[in-house]
């Protein structure tokens, strides 16, 4: 067996710009730094053991593994989501989309009668490249019909608890997390006082007059950075405005919260879970909102999903919880590396 090259593994910016020069003898001999995998072969053993760790997770569980489709029709309407479109796919003149999860497919099996399954699958979304983003990137989902926020994360903190070896994960609550490292409750706050506080913790430029955008810079800039690096942590109670297709509830004070969660290893993100949404006039509601919000920040109109709207309509959606982790994120962290690209056979730039 040869033995694995002795390449550059990090510095991506260089192979795109060789790329983006008229191909020839000079740019194939410039590329000899770049043609082999950002990651060593040896993480990517290990890589191909964690997804074989959380095979057995499910089996164990009886929780059924599916496939849906990475290409389809409908994109999501998320605002804070832009798909990737194949502008001709094959069938007829409509425009398909890279899904950037397999969430609504997976809902539609549900409603058929799937019972409790996941998937693990490759997800694209556009625009986003770094240290811890790849346009393609590998995502597990799974939903648990029955199951409340709360028991699915106990469930996804037994899984993490296997791959990664840490220790029990602590809950807190949207609240709690603002109050204790900003002393204020972000339910009540005003923008202008959010967006003061931002100014005087963070060097932030932003314009806005978004309460949401200013949490998130408070959250994401502020309070993430000083999370505890090996202790799990989930937020839950996210602000009623954050819900996305999550279920909307009073908490204990009266205030309307959204019934959903993350999951924090230190300052990286690696999970978001959902007490989802089964509501048909809520989901229409809600993308309609998304739509005029992607009108008003000038993005690209994506129709609703109308396979899922026509399910929720004729058969409903069950109480359930559903959640997505970043599989690259996870593995990252189980082989303490600073980047996804250390554990990805080939990244954007030298896909």
């Amino acid at each position: 067996m040869s033995a694995e090259p002795k390449l550059k593994r990090t510095d991506e910016s260089s192979c795109v710009s060789i790329l983006s020069r008229d191909s020839g003898v000079n740019r194939l001999a410039e590329l000899t730094d770049y043609w082999a995998p950002s990651a060593p072969i040896e993480n990517l053993r290990l890589r191909a053991g964690v997804l074989a760790s959380i095979r057995r997770f499910f089996a164990k569980r009886q929780i059924m593994e599916v496939e849906t489709p990475q290409l389809a029709r409908f994109g999501v309407t998320d605002p804070h989501m832009q798909a990737i479109m194949a502008d001709n796919p094959g069938v007829g003149d409509q425009p398909y989309y890279l899904q950037t999860s397999p969430e609504y497919a997976m809902k539609r099996l549900l409603m058929a009668g799937s019972g409790p399954i996941y998937q693990l699958c490759k997800a694209f979304r556009k625009d986003e490249s770094g240290r811890l983003h790849n346009p393609e990137f590998t995502l597990l989902e799974w939903y648990r019909p029955g199951f409340n926020q709360f028991q699915l994360m106990d469930e996804v903190a037994a899984l993490v608890e296997q791959v990664l070896a840490v220790p029990s994960c602590r809950k807190l609550s949207y609240r709690s997390v603002f109050q204790q490292y900003l002393q204020i409750d972000p339910h009540v706050a005003d923008c202008q006082s959010l967006k003061r506080l931002a100014q005087s913790h963070i060097d932030v430029q932003m314009q806005s007059d978004n309460r949401d955008d200013w949490l998130n810079v408070l959250l994401t800039g502020y309070i993430e950075p000083q999370f505890n690096a090996t202790e799990p942590l989930f937020i839950y109670d996210y602000p009623a405005s954050q819900a996305a297709l999550a279920t909307v509830c009073k908490d204990h004070t009266g205030t309307n919260v959204a019934q959903r969660f993350e999951l924090y290893i230190g300052p990286v993100e690696l999970a978001n879970g959902y007490y989802e949404l089964t509501d048909f006039g809520e989901h229409k509601r809600r993308f309609r909102q998304d739509q005029q919000q992607r009108q008003e920040h000038g993005q690209p109109n994506v129709a609703s999903d109308e396979f899922l709207l026509a399910a929720l309509a004729q058969q409903g959606l069950a109480a359930c919880a559903g959640v997505a982790m970043g599989v690259d994120r996870l593995v990252m962290l189980a082989l303490n590396q600073s980047s996804i690209g250390d554990v990805l056979a080939f990244p954007v730039a030298r896909a």
